[in-house]
């Protein structure tokens, strides 16, 4: 049985040991949370959101270094950014940003922008 390559580049490494916006978003406007069920990774997810954008969003999430690598450059990617603008960055996109990932990683570029729609559905539904 071949080992898988579990390696990851300097970005992805980067974001691991330097995660971004960390944390919680005091007095958040909405706050989300989602798990992957198969491995257990989890994501809460804090928005501050000014007319359509957001301007503040904070995560905490328990995981591999990859969940938190990708929590934390999509939490950057959805920064600034509308509502609309933010809904529309994929797992996909956060990968490309990382630079990639070992394919078998990839279910932990979701965790994020699910958080953020369920966030978001809430945020409507007030």
């Amino acid at each position: 049985m071949p080992i898988e390559d579990f390696s990851y580049n300097s970005t992805v490494m980067d974001h691991f040991q330097n995660p971004r916006n960390a944390g919680e978003v005091e007095n958040a406007d909405v706050t989300a949370e989602t798990r992957n069920p198969h491995c257990g990774d989890a994501i809460l997810l804090g928005l501050k959101i000014e007319g359509d954008t957001i301007t503040d969003v904070k995560f905490l999430t328990f995981g591999c270094g990859a969940a938190i690598a990708t929590s934390s450059i999509a939490t950057e990617m959805f920064m600034g950014k509308t509502i609309s603008e933010a809904s529309s960055i994929t797992p996909e996109d956060i990968i490309k940003t990382l630079g990639g990932l070992p394919e078998h990683k990839h279910p932990c570029a979701k965790l994020a922008p699910e958080a953020l729609q369920i966030a978001l559905d809430k945020y409507h539904a007030k």
